[in-house]
């Protein structure tokens, strides 16, 4: 090879491998970004392997352009894309997208250049310094020097206090437990009714790993419960406590990833924090973590929980997983001795988990006891709440004023000319939405079929939101939803308003069932409750009564009294009578478990989802069945056209329509393979990505089929 040394380089793309390149006489190291041509497109790419073998002509093989003056990917983060690409079936080239867009390298080598000329100019002044012979001037350019150097090693940052913070008893005996789990090198599952305290043990946690000079990442869901916890938290870790999420800034972003390559620190992020540059990571806290918000919808679509175990893995830190209503999946882990249950049971400031009050929206319709979307016994409550200085939450699952606009003449419901969905009207801007692709046009409330009138039908939050406001004008009412969060600031605002009671009401989509602390909240309602059940989905009824039991937990947190309101038109079902105590089981968890078990689903298998795309309905349909048609042949089993009890290692449903079945110009078709958790599993699951990856070459189709492992 004449003496040329090979790398292979990591390119954000999607390559089931990784080109080729000669080293050129550059000094690099495994993590190293080089500058390389492909395909006639300059990349920034990471090297993986060095001294590698090349599979193809060693002449044909380009030298890399240039190295970055960037720091190297460490071999934890390397180590952590490759596992993902693996468990997830995707490339390392996707994963190395997501971790590091475009956008953010470009930050980077901005900041880079930053830093190069604050150098410079740091050197002019010393060198001006010593030459001055005026104490005046002297002064001058010592405080510039100061300066340049602050800004060079960042903010001062406060440390943070190690003192232990008061826990009670029961935390006390929980804190023990769970010590005892990660001296065994077990995960914890920290399973505390919501009040309970569990944010007190995880800082507590925290304090323990920084005073012992290591490191911690706190994951939670969603950005909202970042913007709350972030106040909280700062008190104890000071400017030790990082946030990262898509809400920040870019630039905010990579000067958190610069910050952790200094020192100790405490990061707070949703998932995406996963791939920072973590380093002597002493603890991961995955909070919520029964939150489906977790899962990545889009390549690579990983689960943020297990990418979390991963990671801990990985750095040989130790990870707690917390929540309220454990995954199905986390509790199976624990009957199974992978992790250690430790409950938390007892309120931490006392009293009882809130009442519930179940309204018959039927029974309530017939005698005329409704007043638009609320029943007149939840007024009721609402303005016992208000006259007694209490605050409300509401919970509507779908937002926008109306889901659906329809025509009083022809029927007619206007969709979106790019998805298979009905458009939603927005009063506030006047226009109808499509919530998938984003596609807006002006509502004129005229049928553009017959020229009928439109009407709106059904409530989203913003009709609640006006129909509250007519029934209590003298209230202070609020929405948070995904149109108010798409603005920080207002969202930040809404959030901080209610918490210091400025607000009476707040009406909201799921995010509000998730894990906020409010004093004051002392009734939460559920309105058009029967949206949260129905789904198509085995995980359905474990979905409801998590969402459910979580809002409950938002209300009576400290030791007051609270009620909780769900209104619906079935007010037998199973869900509500296991939430009201009522249901013939007491063991949901273990009737649930023994269901999944007999059917064959998760947590006693792996489903595998391939997501297939196409603008060309006719070609779609007839590859997909094909592709179905070679992983039979492949398993050597039979597809199904339903599902049903699992009856060997693999099954397969499909190709099917999802209930949404275009999307952006884009028909999709579904094939489902459940495999089963055996001997066979990791064989038949590099079957599948063998097969895939042969029909993709074979059919010319790379591009439209995307596997997702774990579908939430």
């Amino acid at each position: 090879m004449d003496g040329k040394e090979f790398i292979t380089v990591i390119l954000p793309l999607r390559l089931a491998w990784n080109p080729w390149y000669a080293a050129g006489g550059h000094a690099l190291v495994r993590g190293s970004r080089v500058r390389v041509t492909f395909a006639g497109k300059t990349y920034t790419g990471v090297v993986d392997q060095l001294e590698a073998e090349p599979q193809v002509d060693v002449t044909k093989i380009m030298e890399i352009n240039s190295v970055e003056d960037l720091p190297p990917i460490t071999e934890e983060e390397l180590a952590l894309w490759h596992f993902i690409a693996r468990y997830y079936l995707c490339t390392v080239g996707e994963v190395y997208k997501s971790a590091y867009p475009a956008g953010k390298i470009a930050v980077e080598q901005a900041g880079s250049r930053n830093r190069e000329r604050l150098e410079a100019r740091l050197e002019k002044r010393r060198d001006m310094l010593r030459k001055a012979r005026r104490d005046s001037t002297r002064e001058r350019y010592a405080a510039e020097i100061a300066a340049l150097e602050a800004r060079l090693a960042g903010a001062v940052r406060k440390e943070p206090d190690f003192a232990s913070i008061q826990l009670s008893p029961t935390q006390s005996d929980a804190l023990s437990k769970i010590h005892k789990a990660f001296f065994n090198n077990k995960i914890a599952l920290l399973h505390g009714v919501t009040g309970s305290g569990k944010t007190e043990l995880y800082v507590q946690l925290a304090l323990e790993t920084l005073a012992q000079g290591k490191n911690v990442l706190y994951l939670v869901p969603e950005i909202a419960l970042s913007r709350q916890l972030e106040d909280r938290l700062s008190a104890f870790f000071g400017d030790r406590l990082l946030t990262f999420h898509s809400g920040e800034t870019i630039v905010h972003r990579r000067d958190v990833a610069a910050t952790l390559r200094e020192g100790s620190y405490v990061v707070l992020g949703t998932r995406s924090a996963l791939f920072l540059p973590h380093h002597d990571l002493g603890l991961i806290v995955v909070d919520e973590e029964h939150d489906s918000s977790y899962k990545q919808d889009t390549a690579p679509r990983y689960q943020g929980r297990d990418t979390a175990v991963m990671l801990g893995s990985i750095h040989r830190s130790h990870v707690i997983l917390g929540s309220a209503t454990p995954s199905l999946e986390s509790l199976y882990n624990c009957r199974s001795g992978r992790y250690v249950l430790v409950p938390l049971a007892e309120k931490y400031h006392g009293g009882n988990a809130a009442g519930i009050e179940i309204i018959d929206t039927i029974a309530e319709r017939r005698k005329r006891g409704m007043t638009g979307s609320f029943s007149r016994k939840l007024i009721g409550h609402l303005d016992r709440t208000l006259q007694t200085g209490g605050q409300a939450v509401i919970l509507r699952s779908r937002r926008a004023y109306s889901p659906v606009v329809q025509c009083a003449e022809c029927g007619a419901i206007p969709k979106c000319p790019n998805c298979n969905v009905t458009l939603s009207y927005h009063k506030d801007t006047g226009r109808l939405a499509c919530h998938h692709c984003g596609h807006q046009e002006a509502y004129t409330g005229t049928c553009p079929s017959c020229g009928g009138a439109l009407q709106p039908i059904g409530a989203g939050t913003q009709r609640i939101e006006e129909e509250l406001q007519a029934l209590f004008p003298q209230a202070r009412i609020a929405r948070l939803d995904s149109d108010t969060a798409q603005d920080k600031h207002r969202e930040a605002q809404v959030i901080r308003d209610f918490a210091q009671r400025k607000t009476d009401f707040l009406i909201g989509t799921q995010i509000v069932t998730k894990g906020f602390d409010f004093e004051g909240l002392s009734l939460v309602a559920v309105l058009q409750a029967d949206a949260l059940l129905g789904q198509q989905d085995f995980r359905a009824d474990e979905h409801a009564l998590q969402l459910l039991e979580q809002f409950r937990g938002r209300c009576a947190r400290r030791g007051d009294d609270g009620l909780f309101v769900i209104q619906t038109a079935q007010a037998d079902h199973p869900v509500y009578r296991q939430l009201t105590g009522t249901a013939a089981s007491q063991d949901f968890i273990g009737d649930l478990l023994a269901e999944r078990q007999a059917f064959g689903y998760p947590p006693y298998s792996r489903i595998i989802v391939l997501v297939c795309r196409d603008a060309n309905l006719p070609r779609l349909e007839t590859l997909t069945r094909r592709l179905a048609d070679e992983l039979c042949a492949a398993f050597v089993i039979r597809p199904t056209l339903l599902a049903g009890p699992l009856q060997g290692s693999v099954q397969l449903t499909g190709p099917y329509a999802p209930p949404v079945d275009r999307v952006a110009g884009q028909h999709i078709r579904h094939i489902r393979l459940i495999l089963r958790k055996d001997a066979s599993l990791s064989a038949n699951k590099q079957l599948l990505a063998d097969t895939l990856a042969r029909f993709e070459k074979e059919s010319r189709y790379a591009g439209h089929v995307f596997p997702d492992v774990d579908p939430a």
